[in-house]
């Protein structure tokens, strides 16, 4: 008998000491570019988000990080930090000692480790721990990033949205449910397209999201099929949100303050733009600029603490944010248009401002056997989530900006997790019992 406690109570301290003592589960995570927090607000045709609502948590919103653009959130969410902390401050970035550039991840430079190692991402720390994961059209994950990809990396190969996303959910569902992975993240861009070639509130926009729900409806269909209720979180957020923009009516024309032959470089259009004057036309430039309208312009060391933006090496050193709905550019005639097939289209939507415009406001949805169920959440940060990830994944998440208090509420009873010191002080009073025997 003597003997059977002791094992037993070594088990339990084993468990205690190597993390949490409830056992991990598999999870499902969805990044849906561009999906504003209020694009969900009437459930009534949206069956497939009905049923995650009714059976899991639904926050109000979540603050994306500034500046809200895609990139710099990507990594956000899956770091848990801010941008100046993990260095991706942009969708176009430059580097002013190697000259390299990041263009939006399209450029071959984009996948230089430079961009990408100013921290661990949450994939890379599962694949170390030896937790497959399976990645399905997501940024990034075709970039070796600190030695490390993922077990998996599926890139875009039809140009029909709908279909890659339910070939993806599919193919994970698979892969977890015979237990060779432990997550599977899946991105889908469609709904951030529409917003900005249409505006926020378009027609195509509300299709694109009722396409989403049938998704979603198969989701919740073959988990079922596939008894993964009681194995299987889903977690669903969104990178940042979208306003209306008027072209025309609301651009900032750089030209028209200063002489562009005075910049050495400029990344970027839109509500955030960096700029690198020449040292010696530096403070002109600054101050006709300064005169402009409906744009801020900062200096590197006197942008707001709060964008956590300003510490990034990556930073410009003039930094020109518009007001919500304005737009900036060198001029007009290079404003970035789309190709809708008949020439070149205005764009209706965009974002990338102030991080706490409403507009910019995204979503986040979980549900599964870790979370509560029908239960409204308050509102969030992009850097909150990573915690939330680690947890129900069972890992020791990295250091990191996010709040615990924000998102552990969410958790059902069984899946909150004790703080680490407190796991210790477990394991010592069981310690201490066996050596009373």
């Amino acid at each position: 008998m003597m003997a059977g406690l002791i094992s037993t109570c070594a088990f339990i301290i084993l468990c205690c000491l190597s993390g949490p003592c409830f056992g991990s589960r598999k999870l499902l995570v969805f990044l849906i570019d561009g999906f504003r927090y209020d694009y969900i607000d009437e459930l009534d045709n949206m069956p497939g988000f009905r049923e995650i609502v009714d059976n899991g948590v639904k926050v109000d919103y979540i603050t994306p990080e500034f500046p809200s653009l895609s990139f710099p959130n990507y990594y956000s969410l899956m770091t848990g930090r801010h941008c100046e902390v993990h260095q991706m401050t942009g969708n176009y970035m430059w580097d002013q000692t190697s000259l390299k550039e990041f263009n939006i991840g399209t450029n071959p430079d984009s996948r230089l480790p430079t961009w990408w190692e100013g921290s661990e991402p949450l994939w890379v720390t599962m694949q170390k721990l030896k937790k497959d994961v399976y990645m399905y059209y997501w940024p990034g994950c075709d970039v070796t990033i600190l030695g490390v990809r993922p077990a998996y990396c599926k890139q875009p190969e039809s140009d029909k949205p709908e279909k890659r996303l339910t070939d993806a959910i599919e193919h994970a569902l698979n892969a977890l449910n015979r237990g060779q992975i432990a997550m599977a993240t899946v991105y889908y861009e469609n709904i951030d397209v529409e917003g900005h070639h249409h505006g926020p509130q378009s027609s195509q926009v509300k299709t694109a999201i009722l396409n989403l729900d049938i998704a979603l409806q198969t989701l919740n269909r073959k988990i079922e099929e596939k008894n993964l209720q009681e194995d299987l979180n889903v977690i669903m957020f969104s990178d940042h949100g979208m306003t209306d923009i008027q072209w025309m009516e609301k651009v900032i024309e750089l030209q028209l303050y200063i002489n562009m032959s005075d910049i050495i470089k400029m990344m970027d259009r839109g509500p955030v733009v960096s700029l690198w004057p020449k040292p010696a036309k530096f403070e002109s430039v600054y101050r006709n600029l300064s005169i402009a309208r409906n744009m801020k312009v900062y200096k590197k060391p006197e942008i707001p603490q709060r964008f956590h933006y300003k510490g990034g090496k990556f930073v410009a050193a003039l930094t020109l944010v518009a007001d919500p709905g304005w737009f900036i550019t060198e001029s007009i005639a290079k404003l970035p248009y789309w190709q809708n097939g008949t020439g070149n289209g205005w764009q209706r939507g965009w974002h990338g401002y102030d991080n706490e415009f409403v507009d910019m406001r995204g979503f986040f949805l979980a549900r599964g056997p870790d979370f509560r169920k029908n239960y409204k959440a308050a509102p969030i940060r992009t850097v909150d989530v990573y915690n939330l990830m680690c947890s129900v994944l069972g890992i020791q998440p990295l250091p990191n900006n996010g709040s615990w208090s924000r998102v552990e509420y969410m958790l059902s009873g069984a899946a909150t997790q004790s703080p680490p010191f407190l796991l210790g002080t477990a394991a010592s009073v069981l310690l201490a019992l066996v050596l009373t025997f």
